[in-house]
């Protein structure tokens, strides 16, 4: 499966973005879908994930209350809506996708997926 981000930009702080992913190639409906993202000099940090069917969500302490992680199995995309964004919220995001298999946990670690999109850049200011 291919993976396309968009909607990165710069804000604010305080301000809001929505990134997409959208998908091709392969049954987007069986594939759990995350968000990652990295900093400068940084490790690619777990940010959200949504189960294939969109009812489970998972998010990093951190961003909880601010993000939100949606999909829309019908036009295969991946959406990641960021409000109240913070300065340490400036990174590349990345979207990624593996193939459900069963598991009750949902994957949050950047080894449990398969497949990778290239990045949208964040960046907020003070």
């Amino acid at each position: 499966v291919q993976l396309q981000a968009s909607g990165g930009g710069s804000v604010q702080a305080g301000g809001s973005l929505r990134l997409s992913c959208a998908a091709s190639g392969g049954t987007f409906s069986i594939y759990h879908m995350g968000w990652f993202r990295q900093a400068p000099g940084t490790e690619r940090e777990f940010v959200a994930v949504v189960s294939s069917n969109g009812l489970r969500t998972y998010y990093l302490d951190s961003v909880k209350g601010r993000f939100t992680i949606s999909r829309d199995n019908a036009k295969n995309t991946v959406y990641l809506q960021l409000n109240s964004l913070k300065p340490e919220d400036t990174a590349v995001y990345y979207c990624a996708a593996v193939q459900n298999d069963g598991r009750l946990r949902l994957p949050t670690l950047r080894s449990d997926y398969a497949y990778w999109g290239q990045g949208s850049l964040v960046t907020v200011s003070s």
